[in-house]
């Protein structure tokens, strides 16, 4: 009964949290993201062996290019996806049955993302905390992030990695 009360509140606190962000600038989302937190409630999302470290988000007429650094056993390994649906209420679809919404972000700074897929048969949903900076996690974005993943259980705080540094060099 308390899980389900808890899941209920943490539901009806994103709801509230996505309807603040209709007004979201897509020229001001663009450019370099370092993740710097995760939350999930399911600890699948948290051990995957390629380790996202960095998004860059490039923007052009109506798509959304994100461009991924992973560590993949200390190798690093970009992918490229194009969004096949945007809105400016921040939710982006893509190919695969993944989605990312934007649920808070201030754009200089930090913005936390909420990152769904669906994989045999089950859907996943991470709530994840990404700063403009190789170092530090911001802090005022960072409490916000706690704020909303309070009752969520699974953390990972992500470490300073060369893949994202890479990438915000354009070297990969």
């Amino acid at each position: 009964m308390e899980a389900g009360l808890l899941s209920a509140i943490l539901a009806i606190t994103l709801v509230q949290v996505e309807m603040t962000t209709q007004d979201l600038d897509l020229q001001k989302i663009a450019g370099f993201w370092r993740e710097v937190g995760v939350a999930s409630s399911q600890n699948l999302a948290l051990k995957t062996p390629k380790r996202l470290e960095a998004l860059f988000l490039t923007l052009s007429g109506e798509e959304l290019t994100v461009k991924v650094a992973y560590n993949s056993s200390g190798s690093c390994e970009t992918e490229e996806i194009v969004s096949s649906e945007i809105d400016v209420s921040g939710k982006f679809v893509f190919p695969g049955h993944r989605e990312i919404h934007v649920i808070d972000t201030d754009y200089e700074q930090y913005a936390i993302l909420r990152v769904s897929l669906h994989w045999q048969g089950k859907e996943f949903h991470v709530l994840k905390y990404f700063t403009r900076s190789l170092e530090g996690e911001y802090e005022p974005g960072f409490w916000r992030f706690r704020e909303l993943t309070a009752d969520t259980g699974l953390y990972l705080v992500a470490r300073y990695g060369r893949c994202a540094k890479l990438l915000k060099e354009e070297l990969i």
